[in-house]
């Protein structure tokens, strides 16, 4: 059984950075897509970044874009999101997910795209 666990979020002042981890296990990590979606109170869970299976494309949200950075470490089996310049329209609890068939043709950006997620972390960036 997948399991995908999230770390990393806390609370930072705006222009701050964070790292956050998502380590994955239970599966070949190294064979599926992955990607980091957020939600902020009342909202709908939105995109942040996904990630090709083979690693090689990365692909973000206009919002985030030049901001944030995605990557993987294959002999950890954890992918990380680290985040700079924060704002406060960063702030939501974030979730890093995994898609259930391997490999697959692009870098996926829609919630139904993905069938296992994480617990999800709190980033908060102050006003």
């Amino acid at each position: 059984q997948v399991q995908l666990v999230e770390s990393g979020g806390g609370l930072v002042q705006a222009g701050g950075s964070l790292r956050l981890s998502c380590a994955v296990s239970g599966r070949s990590f190294s064979s599926y897509s992955m990607g980091w979606f957020r939600q902020a109170p009342g909202k709908g869970r939105e995109f942040v970044a996904c990630l090709h299976w083979s690693g090689v494309s990365t692909t973000y949200a206009d919002s985030v874009n030049g901001r944030f950075t995605l990557s993987r470490d294959n002999a950890k089996a954890t992918m990380y999101l680290r985040m700079n310049s924060l704002k406060p329209e960063d702030t939501a609890v974030y979730y890093c997910a995994i898609r259930s068939a391997p490999f697959g043709t692009g870098c996926y950006s829609s919630p139904s795209d993905f069938d296992s997620w994480g617990q999800g972390t709190q980033v908060t960036v102050p006003s």
